[in-house]
């Protein structure tokens, strides 16, 4: 199966992208389909041995509509100056059609060669005129609705359509007669019924537009962070060029005051950088030969030329919009439902008004009556409120959580990161920093100190895992060079292994006659914890020095050549400021908080104690988590992980919702169903207060929605007309488009939280 992204042009309303999602449904080939109206775009995934993107653009355009291609970036489609001024006109025309054919109701001056008693001619073609031009600017409406009938999905269009269609042929019908003498039958038209239903559906789309437009504004932001120009070195010639010129290896240049174009590495120069748009931190990063920079960072005092790694779609800003337009074309299980519901209720108001029509005629009210009510049930009836209620608060609240650093893949997590009742904590790199220390070194060898850390730096600085970093930094604050080293290998939970030839470890002072003398003896260093040892069966004399500087909070890392134990050295980590305050707001909150690590016990309990978490399960390896996290959703917990999304990656597989807490460039972590930005557990709270938010505003959205119409449709049947109330097509349609406002404007709402 594969997946594409297209972009969709012609959507207007819900009832428009519903339309399209069901009819591509439909098709064979087609595995999956969700249309996202307030992105203009379709996430298809489809069977790639039968169909296309020529194929699937093809079913974009059967069903009405038009694909711009796969979908690159998102655009805020504002309202430009001549749609403004269409709206405005007809506005106006909208007015003089009031007051032409019911001016005379309410005792307004009459216009005299208009007035429907004395020049009906007059009268009934100046009001077809006007509605020739309502039905010139609702041809979309129309063709949509017509559309969706022959193709089994009947949407609000079709209702619109057949209600405007109706009041058209019945109004058309008059005039005949009235033309042919009936002259009392000029009271029986109803132009005006069929251009105000339209005038009220584009006036609601067209602030269901504005409103779409805003939710866009946190994804906006994102795209635009980078610059549309940069500088490039060719053979020592600097040229300007679009983002689009740059291509990977390129040297690209960065001033001062400059924004870096693309992701890549520095390779040479010196400068400090703001990155504080991913990572959160608000100190600038130091950047030197070697370091990694992100597309959009802003450099505040330096020269550097870096070559470009990532462009265009790989890029991390590109990845975190991608991860947002995804997560916000999938549907969340709310949603799911209120499209089924709109799936029945379109045939059923048909159903209904159809009914409703032949029942008045049954009564004998009348064809004028039975016309009249029939229109009105179709319009006063149309599901855009309900259309709107899930997508619009959804969408809206995904841009709150990426303004807020918090990236959601799926829609549904969303709605289900309220439930979470249990959370578990990684603890390196999650509750604390990550940003660990050499604090003791315990030689045990006949080896000097800076030599001996000369050699585990260098082993280690080839591993990613936090503890290799603390060497690194250690290594370059005390000017001590690496030396060449074997290839190491990761060993999952224990440490890293590295096969070490004698004559790597030569100063590259020395002359070649001498590293001839030298031994070539193949020797195998190992460094990892006290599991390592009892892996590789080497016996450990030490265990009270590694118990002195656990209860001191240190990790534990022996160094081991050839199984024997040459010195431990004690590694600490720095708690994160928040974490005590979040674990704190989080147990008030009656969720449970549990830290999973593969650290021994004793520093394990002596942080959870310092943070105020009451459980810790700790010395297990990847696959251990991953079984915690199994038996703890068998406790029926639903179970939020929270890590680093490399080592835990298990583990935040096999959870209800996995939470990556992002540490660098890798954004894009398969694992994980979250990713944390900005590096702040504050970010959990905020998750699920958005969450809870959303959940609820979602309810009140549908049961305005479903009272709305449980409340309209059988007045607009007639039902209260004993007591004198009732309604007709156009205050059907503008009951529709208020009811649709109330929805839009509750779900705005949302971007206070």
């Amino acid at each position: 199966m594969k997946k594409i992204i297209l972009s969709i042009e012609g959507m207007t309303c819900s009832a428009c992208s519903k339309g399209l999602e069901k009819y591509l449904n439909k098709q064979e080939g087609v595995q999956t389909a969700s249309v996202n109206l307030v992105m203009a775009n379709a996430t298809i995934e489809y069977d790639e041995k039968k169909l296309d993107q020529a194929a699937l653009e093809q079913f974009v355009k059967e069903a009405g509509f038009k694909s711009l291609g796969e979908f690159k970036e998102i655009k805020t489609e504002r309202k430009n100056k001549k749609e403004k001024i269409k709206f405005i006109i007809f506005t106006i025309l909208a007015i003089i059609l009031m007051y032409i054919s019911m001016g005379h109701m309410i005792n307004l001056p009459t216009i005299p060669f208009l007035d429907p008693h004395t020049h009906a001619t007059n009268y009934m073609i100046s009001l077809l005129i006007l509605t020739i031009c309502f039905i010139i600017y609702g041809a979309d409406i129309l063709k949509n609705g017509y559309k969706n009938l022959i193709h089994k999905t009947p949407n609000m269009d079709t209702l619109v359509g057949i209600g405007v269609i109706t009041s058209l042929a019945y109004s058309l019908y008059n005039m005949y007669l009235v033309l042919n003498g009936n002259h009392h039958q000029v009271m029986n038209l109803y132009f005006e019924s069929a251009s105000i239903v339209i005038y009220f559906i584009k006036l609601g789309r067209y602030i269901d537009g504005i409103s779409r437009d805003k939710t866009k504004e946190a994804i906006q932001k994102l795209v635009e962070i980078t610059p549309e120009n940069a500088t490039i070195k060719i053979d020592g010639v600097e040229k300007v060029v679009t983002l689009d010129e740059i291509n990977k290896g390129d040297i690209v240049i960065s001033r001062p005051g400059e924004k870096i174009a693309v992701d890549g590495e520095v390779i040479s120069g010196k400068t400090h950088l703001d990155e504080s748009f991913i990572t959160g931190e608000s100190k600038p990063a130091s950047k030197e030969a070697g370091s990694k920079v992100i597309a959009g960072s802003l450099n505040y005092d330096g020269y550097i030329e870096y070559k470009a790694e990532k462009i265009g779609k790989e890029s991390t800003v590109s990845e975190i919009v991608k991860l947002v337009v995804e997560a916000s074309n999938t549907k969340a299980p709310i949603a799911k439902v209120a499209d089924k519901v709109s799936g029945y209720f379109v045939p059923a108001v048909i159903i209904i008004a159809i009914l409703t029509f032949i029942m008045y005629l049954i009564i004998g009210q009348g064809i004028q009556a039975a016309i009249t009510t029939f229109v009105t049930v179709l319009v006063v009836a149309c599901p855009c409120s309900l259309g709107l209620a899930t997508p619009l608060a959804v969408v809206i609240s995904e841009g709150v959580c990426a303004s807020n650093g918090i990236l959601i893949k799926k829609s549904e997590i969303l709605e289900n990161a309220q439930k979470t009742n249990t959370i578990v904590f990684d603890k390196t790199g999650t509750l604390t920093y990550g940003k660990l220390k050499l604090s003791e070194i315990i030689n045990y060898s006949e080896m000097k100190e800076k030599d001996l850390l000369q050699l585990v730096g260098s082993i280690e600085s080839k591993s990613t895992h936090p503890i290799g970093k603390a060497f690194t930094d250690y290594m370059e604050q005390n000017k001590i060079k690496p030396i060449q080293t074997g290839e190491i290998k990761n060993l999952a939970g224990l440490g890293i292994a590295c096969d070490l030839n004698e004559n790597k470890k030569q100063d590259n002072n020395k002359n070649s006659s001498e590293n001839a003398k030298a031994s070539s003896e193949n020797k195998k260093i190992l460094l990892g914890n006290s599991k390592m040892l009892e892996k590789y069966k080497i016996e450990n004399p030490y265990k009270k020095d590694e118990n002195k500087l656990t209860k001191e909070r240190n990790s534990i890392i022996y160094v081991v050549e050839n199984k024997q134990i040459l010195a431990l050295i004690g590694v600490n980590d720095i708690i994160r400021e928040d974490t005590k305050e979040v674990i704190n707001k989080l147990t008030q909150n009656k969720i449970q908080t549990i830290m999973l690590t593969g650290d021994n016990d004793e520093t394990a309990q002596k942080i959870a104690n310092e943070i105020g978490i009451t459980k810790v399960i700790s010395n297990v390896l990847p696959s251990e988590k991953a079984k915690a996290i199994k038996d703890l959703k068998e406790q029926n917990k639903f179970v939020m992980m929270c890590g680093d999304g490399i080592n835990d990656s298990p583990a935040l597989a096999s959870a209800d919702i996995g939470v990556s807490v992002n540490s660098g460039t890798d954004i894009a972590m398969d694992s994980s169903d979250v990713i944390l930005t900005k590096n702040n557990l504050n970010s959990i709270l905020k998750m699920i207060n958005i969450s809870s938010k959303t959940i609820r505003n979602i309810k009140q959205n549908l049961f305005w929605a479903f009272f709305y119409n449980c409340l309209m449709i059988p007045i607009a049947i007639g039902v209260l007309k004993p007591i004198g109330i009732s309604i007709n097509p156009m205050i059907a349609s503008a009951a529709m488009v208020i009811s649709s406002i109330t929805v839009i404007l509750n779900a705005l709402r949302l971007k206070k939280v």
